[in-house]
């Protein structure tokens, strides 16, 4: 069955279709086990590494455009979570739990209830405020609420991902969360080389991260994982022309990418020491 979503007047209306599904939680390699409600996108990321998923779920839209609904998620984790092991669960890896779809389905919330009413640890990242809808549920439970970041510049953040809450926005996830008493976490990452990779924008990421007190912290650098690059090259031909062959050099020369990576990383132990927050720095490149 396809519909149109409705969607805010800058973003596109993805095609939507609504789809069964046998498993909802499945084991997983950054953490025991992931959770993804929907396939596919809205928030448009230009350097959106799930673009991978059209390897398994073919469609005729570009990433970014179609957004597939598995009607019968709820019903499904609650069979799985009676016969599995209890253990964290990623929100989610395949797509952002917490897009404008979930708005009407509510497919998310009611497995982040289901999972935590059954022992489950459930570690949510997202770039929508909509999360701000949930905190009810995580204040309840053994749950973390995250958010990412690419970039503390809005304009930036604007032309990279579209249809994805404002940074400020973001960061009133992490403040409003952590008064409620909840655990938090922060994603800088994928940092967008030669225009949020540098020295002042990751003192003020770090700035940010320490003044809302974030629990957990990680530094991603952008990688080139399949159908990224041609994502990422699209939007520095529309933006950022005289970019696209540095970013070429830095993700598919190997000895300027590792010569990137290690700068970026002690670039981001500085600004994190800096603001006394390296304690908290979990994972850098």
């Amino acid at each position: 069955m396809d519909v149109v979503a409705s969607s805010s007047s800058r973003c596109p209306a993805p095609v939507v279709r609504q789809v069964t599904c046998k498993t909802v939680l499945n084991k997983c390699s950054i953490s025991d086990y992931s959770l993804n409600c929907y396939v596919g996108c809205a928030h448009g990321c230009g350097y959106c590494y799930a673009r991978y998923m059209q390897r398994f779920h073919p469609h005729e839209e570009p990433w970014g455009c179609f957004v597939d609904v598995k009607t019968n998620a709820v019903e499904v984790l609650e069979r799985q979570v009676r016969r599995l092991p209890p253990g964290a669960v990623f929100m989610s890896s395949a797509c952002d739990g917490w897009q404008p779809l979930e708005r009407t389905w509510r497919l998310t919330r009611e497995c982040c209830r289901v999972l935590l009413e059954h022992g489950f640890r459930v570690d949510a990242l997202t770039k929508s405020a909509l999360i701000l809808r949930d905190l009810d549920i995580f204040a309840k439970g053994n749950g973390r609420v995250g958010v990412t970041v690419t970039t503390p510049d809005e304009r930036l953040a604007a032309l990279w991902e579209p249809c994805a809450s404002t940074v400020a926005e973001r960061f009133e996830v992490l403040a409003r969360a952590h008064d409620a008493g909840i655990e938090t976490s922060i994603m800088f990452g994928p940092l967008l080389p030669f225009l949020s990779d540098n020295e002042a924008s990751l003192d003020a990421l770090f700035e940010q991260a320490a003044r809302l007190e974030v629990d957990v912290i990680w530094v991603d650098a952008l990688n080139p994982r399949p159908k990224v690059w041609e994502s990422v090259r699209a939007t520095l031909q529309r933006d950022f022309p005289d970019l696209e062959e540095r970013y070429r050099r830095v993700l598919f020369a190997p000895v300027v990418r590792k010569a990137y990576v290690k700068a970026l990383g002690e670039w981001a132990r500085r600004a994190a020491k800096k603001h006394g927050v390296l304690d908290r720095l979990a994972g850098c490149p």
